[in-house]
């Protein structure tokens, strides 16, 4: 392999990594600026990001430096025709899922699109809801799919133990029960607050695990409204229910073979968890509307932040459920009972963001980490995340400062000094104060520049606006560079 080659390889694995967790990515190749613009709008209000090329040379191009989704091939191009340019589609992205449309949608040109690596085919003029559900179906298949082969390349990395950073007692307990536990079959609960990692740990049992080459496959059963979970657990059959307008796979059938992470499942409705609890018992479930049994090997790893024993005793959750899941809990412990490893979670924070903005890692000042040491962290290790991005993209030096810092963790210091100077006060009367100073502290950091301020704040400029006349802010003459 050619040094180009391996460097054009190395971006594209870049790229992978950065774009899993984010917006799906279409190309759309196709000569017809008409085509091109209506598909375009389509997958754009459908909240894909749409990329577009009118030619095959083009469209090769794209794909050799850049990471899709899912392809969206015209079959008559001029000069190569679609089905000619598959091939070399398929060796630069192997993965990608290619969805052929054509105008001519003849049987032989069907067999010809599916030999050489199509993944579905769409006749012009296209129904649109089919068509989005064609494209949903296949982008999920190349997401599994593709958490595979990154499972495989961040065994060691991301999501093994040398990405699940502490070194506090807790932590060294839980790391030595992922050891012990990963192997095995057995389902598993995750017990934490929100923001502890529970997914992190799902994919380092994963990771450790015999499935570890077979897709790990999440899904945030709280997020999907409880009228659609079945389907997207189960799948469905074409004409199960109004929208049904085609059959599809569900995420059990995708997560053959490997890890099904349910998360947030003490939000489950009574219903789904009888569902839940007979693929549990049987390994077998059907497609909604549909009569034929499906087998399936799945393991299965639970995720919550409520008590399911006290749900349980309320009546808001099946006790022979949490027994099943509960045969082997791990209890992940609150950033505040470890609070030993805050300054190793923020080196390790501090140095990815750095990396991925290309600006030298900053440090925390003493005042900082103390201010960190002593805040209750409410959102545990992604509050502390987030915190730490926000240091590296609002630091000017290579330190981070208290200023740096969200509100929520600084607003305690203002609180202390306002009881001391106004005692008699209201709450009201604080809280006011409180929003006064830090309104007041930012404009001035932003040189009174009150567009860049209502950009910090992340509220529009007529609502600062609106703030900085309610609160009586004194605005200084802006000072110019």
């Amino acid at each position: 392999m050619s040094e180009a080659t391996e460097m054009a390889a190395e971006s594209l694995h870049l790229q992978r990594t950065a774009r899993i967790a984010g917006t799906p990515r279409i190309l759309i190749i196709d000569d017809e600026n008409a085509i091109r613009e209506s598909l375009e709008t389509l997958l754009t209000l459908e909240g894909f990001t749409v990329t577009l090329a009118g030619d095959g040379a083009s469209g090769l191009d794209l794909l050799s430096r850049n990471e899709y989704d899912l392809l969206l091939l015209d079959l008559a191009l001029p000069g190569e025709s679609g089905i000619d340019l598959l091939p070399r589609i398929v060796e630069m992205q192997p993965n990608l899922p290619v969805i052929m449309i054509t105008a001519f949608g003849t049987v032989g040109n069907v067999v010809d699109a599916i030999r050489a690596g199509a993944e579905n085919f769409v006749q012009k003029p296209w129904d649109n809801e089919k068509l989005l559900a064609d494209i949903r179906t296949a982008i999920a298949k190349h997401k599994a799919e593709e958490e595979v082969i990154q499972l495989k390349r961040t065994l060691k990395q991301r999501y093994n133990f040398e990405n699940i950073v502490g070194k506090s007692e807790p932590m060294l307990r839980l790391f030595d029960l992922i050891s012990q536990v990963a192997p095995s079959r057995s389902t598993v609960l995750l017990q934490g607050e929100s923001g502890t990692g529970k997914e992190l740990i799902a994919k380092a049992l994963h990771a450790n695990s015999p499935r570890r080459d077979h897709p790990f496959v999440p899904v945030n059963t709280g997020a999907v409204p409880s009228d659609l979970l079945e389907s997207t657990l189960f799948g469905h059959v074409k004409g199960a229910f109004t929208s049904a307008i085609s059959a599809k796979k569900g995420l059990f059938e995708i997560a053959n073979g490997g890890t099904l992470f349910l998360d947030e499942i003490g939000t489950m409705n009574m219903d789904m968890q009888a569902k839940i609890l007979r693929v549990l018992q049987d390994r077998r479930f059907m497609h909604l509307g549909g009569v034929q049994e499906i087998q399936v090997d799945v393991r299965i790893i639970a995720a919550t932040n409520v008590n399911l024993q006290e749900a349980v005793r309320e009546g808001r959750f099946r006790e022979d459920l949490f027994y099943r899941l509960n045969v082997i809990t791990l209890e992940l412990p609150p950033l505040r009972l470890r609070r030993e490893d805050i300054p190793l979670l923020a080196a390790h924070f501090l140095k990815f963001y750095a990396d991925e903005n290309g600006t030298e890692t900053p440090s925390l000042t003493p005042e900082t980490l103390r201010i960190m040491m002593d805040h209750e962290w409410p959102g545990n290790v992604r509050e502390l995340e987030n915190a730490m991005e926000r240091g590296v993209v609002l630091a000017t030096s290579n330190a981070i400062t208290p200023d740096l810092l969200p509100a929520q963790l600084t607003g305690s210091t203002y609180s202390a000094s306002l009881l001391d100077h106004k005692p008699d006060a209201s709450l009201f009367d604080l809280m006011e104060e409180i929003e006064r100073r830090i309104i007041s502290d930012r404009l001035e950091r932003c040189h009174w520049n009150q567009t860049e301020a209502a950009e910090y704040f992340k509220i529009p400029l007529s609502t600062l606006n609106q703030k900085i006349k309610r609160l009586s802010v004194e605005i200084k003459k802006r000072i110019r560079d």
